[in-house]
């Protein structure tokens, strides 16, 4: 594992503790000031100010239908050149209904991150599959 691999590595750690503890300012300090966004239905231009008007009703959306983790399970790196990395990844999200029915979802995105000097940020996030139909297609919504 190169240096920069361990780095990346850390950045999700992070990225993925901003996500559980639901912390917007340290959601978005991972992603750049204007970034694309791709899902199923296309892709956006999205600025960060924005991203994080959006991000409370995104957390409501997910508290309701009863996440309670979401953890990257796959992690991998794949150097673009000396500045941009292509990172895969699989987030396993856990759901509870009530605490004796868990169900667990397994959902794949990819970001492309840039190198600054403050270590990195996401300039580009594809999600591969709309989470908000995953939710209704396993019965939560």
């Amino acid at each position: 594992m190169t240096d920069r691999d361990f780095e990346i590595q850390q950045f999700f750690h992070r990225y993925e503790e901003a996500n559980a503890e639901f912390d917007v300012q340290k959601i978005a300090a991972c992603y750049a000031n204007v970034f694309l966004f791709g899902g199923p239905a296309g892709i956006q231009v999205v600025r960060k100010e924005d991203f994080v008007k959006v991000l409370p009703r995104r957390k409501e959306f997910f508290r309701s239908s009863g996440l309670v983790s979401s953890k990257i399970g796959n992690l991998e790196i794949s150097a673009l050149d000396s500045r941009y990395t292509l990172t895969r990844t699989a987030w396993r999200m856990r759901f509870e209904r009530a605490p004796a029915e868990p169900l667990e979802s397994e959902n794949f995105a990819t970001y492309i991150l840039s190198a600054t000097d403050a270590g990195f940020e996401i300039v580009f996030q594809i999600d591969h599959q709309d989470l908000a139909k995953r939710v209704a297609e396993i019965g939560l919504r």
